[in-house]
């Protein structure tokens, strides 16, 4: 049996006596694409410098592709690519320049850097100094570094912060590509919609424990406690129904009286299942 791409068993980290992760467990298949979700200060980046060996749990085991976290060897971190807080880009360069750096790091023939630049929709702007560059297109060039040696695995630490929801849906395109093509993406966010659209799995990170884990869609499922079909009229009116066998005749008669605007099922979104569980809003 393969060994999982990420793996963390019982991780606990913490900080000056005060604890930021708590018995944390979870593990990520190839091609998967998995959220951490949570607000700010949940543990979520702490979690990320112990998988990619910056940081040293205190208990438990993490592993990366079968590794030890804590002995990682160059041939692992090969085959990572990494999008963080800080975007580490030279703004004094242009964006050609700024990957031809990285070319260089990773081994990577230059002409590589034209395609991945097209493929983040930078081609135009490819002599453009990144101090001139808006946020969403330094966003996309610090991703086009961290694809430009088409990495087995992903760290995108809050990719889509800020941005505007065209340059959002452009990145979340190329991540399904990415995922496509080979490679697993370990995904962290507090927005939870742009979770429920991308991701295979999710879990949700409150106070470093880990609160609830599973398919987006499964554990909107699971936590529908009201379990109800809304109906909205074209007249303006709701109607709300059992989600059962008494509610087919109802339902059929408005539909046969051509009076239905929409239907809705009763299902909590991700945010709500997260408020729910933590009883707090996100950041």
């Amino acid at each position: 049996m393969m060994a999982s791409v990420i793996a963390m068993e019982h991780i606990q980290k913490s900080f000056a006596g005060r604890m930021v992760l708590d018995d944390v467990n979870c593990s990520v298949e190839e091609c998967e694409i998995f959220g951490l979700l949570g607000p700010s200060g949940a543990g979520k980046t702490t979690i990320i410098n112990i998988l990619i060996g910056q940081l040293k749990a205190n208990g438990g085991a993490a592993s990366l592709f079968g590794i030890g976290c804590g002995n990682l060897t160059e041939e692992v971190h090969a085959k990572i690519g990494m999008v963080l807080d800080e975007s580490g880009l030279y703004s004094r360069l242009n964006c050609y320049d700024n990957l031809a750096v990285f070319a260089d790091i990773f081994r990577v023939p230059k002409t590589r850097i034209k395609e991945v630049l097209a493929r983040v929709k930078l081609e135009d702007a490819i002599k453009k100094p990144v101090s001139k560059l808006s946020r969403g297109m330094s966003q996309r060039l610090v991703l086009a570094r961290a694809i430009l040696h088409s990495p087995k695995l992903l760290f995108l630490d809050e990719p889509t912060s800020g941005l505007d929801p065209s340059t959002m849906l452009e990145i979340h395109n190329l991540l399904l590509e990415c995922r496509k093509n080979g490679t697993t993406i370990f995904l962290t966010t507090h927005n939870m919609d742009e979770a429920a659209k991308l991701c295979d799995n999710v879990a949700l990170l409150n106070e470093g424990v880990i609160v609830e884990y599973g398919e987006p869609d499964a554990l909107c499922r699971k936590h529908n406690t009201a379990k109800t079909v809304k109906l909205l009229l074209k007249s303006g009116q709701y109607i709300e129904l059992p989600c059962d066998g008494t509610a087919a005749k109802p339902i059929a008669d408005y539909l046969a009286g051509n009076m239905v605007e929409s239907i809705h099922s009763s299902e909590p979104d991700l945010e709500t299942v997260f408020i729910k569980l933590a009883g707090r809003g996100l950041e």
